[in-house]
């Protein structure tokens, strides 16, 4: 399993007229996520662009919990569950953060698809298979 996790702060922008977080900025927050996790792998998505290789978005599942409001920092995890030929399904969890515990207000799974820039299947390639690998390498 893989294990990542990117903070975000709640600005104004965020909310809707309720002053709750809107809720598709999730997916926002979630794709910003996996885009860092990518970079801290060593995986270029700018490079893998011009190799006709995108990450796409083929299937999204958010559950609602607890609302977040502004100026609210949280943290939203990734962990990779499953790698196949040309996709990749993970699991997102958002966290306020704050004095007490951590509290669980989202969680999504999200099913990547490799591409090419027309809308075909392709492979993930091996280099990037290694750097992205969802087995536990600390677990020896």
């Amino acid at each position: 399993m893989t294990n990542f996790s990117f903070p975000v702060r709640i600005y104004i922008e965020d909310t809707d007229a309720g002053g709750i977080v809107y809720y598709a900025n999730y997916l926002r927050y979630m794709e910003r996520c996996r885009s860092e996790w990518l970079r801290q792998c060593g995986v270029s998505q700018e490079i893998l662009r011009h190799q006709d290789i995108l990450f796409v978005v083929a299937e999204a599942a958010l559950k609602y919990h607890r609302p977040a409001r502004l100026d609210e920092a949280l943290e939203v995890t990734l962990t990779v569950t499953d790698m196949g030929k040309a996709r990749l399904r993970i699991c997102h969890e958002v966290f306020r953060l704050g004095e007490d515990a951590p509290q669980l207000l989202v969680t999504g799974t999200v099913t990547v698809a490799c591409m090419s820039a027309a809308g075909k299947p392709k492979a993930i390639p091996a280099e990037v298979r290694e750097k992205i690998d969802y087995t536990d390498r600390q677990s020896g």
